[in-house]
């Protein structure tokens, strides 16, 4: 998979899943490693969402992680605390804005997964 596949299958899927109303400030830049390589950004910032093919030196944390585990966490195939543990996924900069940034996305998760639900009982 290139870098490009792999950056817009994420932007894709972190848009869809991305929160409303969410305050404050949040950076996360991805570096993916191995095939696909390449680095991106994911910026919480106001209640936005941003996801750019750009280097953010304005970053709470950097993940370091392969293409296609950085999809498995995005799709919700793969726990980001379980990669972390196993060694798939490396976090350099603040664990607990890492950590933040998981909640937010597995919170994201739960409610899309919410509304889907809701929306086929319809």
């Amino acid at each position: 998979m290139t870098y490009e596949e792999i950056f817009a299958k994420s932007k894709e899927h972190i848009l869809s899943q991305a929160p409303e109303g969410l305050e404050g400030h949040l950076a996360v830049q991805v570096n993916i490693i191995g095939e696909g390589e390449g680095r991106f950004y994911i910026e919480l910032l106001n209640g936005k969402v941003y996801v750019e093919p750009y280097e953010y030196y304005d970053r709470d944390c950097i993940f370091i992680i392969s293409g296609e585990d950085f999809l498995a966490i995005c799709e919700g195939t793969l726990d980001p605390v379980a990669a972390f543990t196993k060694g798939k996924l490396k976090i350099d900069g603040s664990i607990d804005k890492a950590l933040e940034f998981s909640r937010i996305v597995e919170n994201a998760k739960k409610e899309a997964k919410s509304a889907a639900a809701k929306k086929s009982k319809k």
